[in-house]
């Protein structure tokens, strides 16, 4: 027998407020339909004031533990990926283990950027296949638009905020790859990218920062990258690109989204989409589309599901996963 993480919950949470492309033609030199035709972005959600990412991470949990029909009692640890944590420290994570009443257990933060949640579903399995832990929340919760410049059309229409929680448990399988549950990962980063996405303060240099962002570079490394690290993952769990019933993609841009599937030979219609509701909500996008794919009827138990992402760094990688 072979010890799997299995996803056994999913949710999502995203802000009351919607922000549709309209909004920006007042203060920008951008239409509806600029920012359609380059990003296939149509609204985005952001925080409320006083609103925060551990706020947005504690609801979407509960709505997976919900999902998964197990309380806080039943969960070891939890893992929350982001880049907009509420303080400097302590971690998002542990402010929500506070939130949910969790006083045991463990509890730390991911920052890999739009990649997080990928790195965290590695950490995850990882943990569970060590028999580090048995249940682990697994949480993507991002408020970027607190680290927007506003006068910048390029990126500050792009970004959106929200959260999505996955619950992953220990579950015996038979080492082949019709198991339920993580099948394989791939990750990889490589610094001398930092330049083309990064935010441009931090607490060593005493300031908060803007995300500054080389677009057309983004997208030239995304393509190639993502159907990259997708065909390994794919590789390493014995399968192929014809086994995939669906692309659950990290949600940036609907152009990279389809550039990567053409590059894997997968049609559209195998592909989870969700970037014109949500704009970019960086490590929270996967674990939104996985929720809202399931709500849908799109997943369904049985499937595989290949996941891939890439950020800032830059870093990035994919997990396949039977649902």
């Amino acid at each position: 027998m072979t010890l799997r993480a299995a996803a056994i919950g999913i949710g999502h949470y995203l802000p009351d407020r919607v922000v549709p492309n309209s909004e920006f033609e007042a203060t920008l030199d951008t239409t509806d339909e600029w920012i359609r035709s380059r990003s296939g972005i149509q609204r985005r959600h952001f925080a409320a004031e006083g609103e925060t990412t551990s706020n947005m991470a504690t609801k979407a949990a509960t709505a997976a533990m919900q999902d998964a029909g197990i309380t806080v009692a039943d969960v070891d640890a939890i893992i929350v990926a982001t880049s907009t944590a509420d303080l400097t420290f302590p971690s998002a994570a542990t402010m929500v283990q506070s939130e949910l009443g969790m006083t045991h257990g463990f509890a730390f933060d991911v920052q890999a950027v739009c990649a997080g949640f990928v790195y965290a579903l590695s950490t995850a399995n990882a943990m569970i296949v060590s028999g580090q832990a048995r249940r682990v929340l697994v949480i993507g919760a991002e408020t970027f638009s607190r680290i927007m410049d506003w006068t910048d059309r390029t990126t500050c229409v792009l970004f959106g905020d929200g959260a999505g929680a996955l619950v992953l448990e220990a579950q015996e399988g038979e080492g082949t790859a019709a198991d339920s549950g993580i099948l394989a990962t791939d990750l990889h980063s490589d610094g001398q990218f930092k330049d083309l996405l990064y935010v441009d303060g931090g607490v060593s240099t005493q300031s908060t920062g803007h995300l500054r962002m080389q677009g057309n570079q983004v997208f030239r490394h995304a393509v190639e990258k993502l159907a990259s690290t997708a065909e390994t993952a794919l590789e390493k769990a014995g399968l192929t690109s014809d086994d995939v019933d669906w692309i659950v993609p990290h949600q940036a841009n609907i152009r990279i989204i389809q550039g990567t599937a053409r590059r894997m030979g997968l049609d559209m219609d195998r592909v989870v989409v969700t970037v014109q509701d949500h704009g970019n909500t960086s490590a929270a996008s996967i674990p939104l589309a996985l929720s809202v794919g399931k709500q849908r009827g799109q997943i369904k138990p049985g499937d595989l599901i290949v996941t891939e992402a890439i950020g800032g760094g830059l870093a990035w990688g994919a997990v396949v996963l039977r649902w």
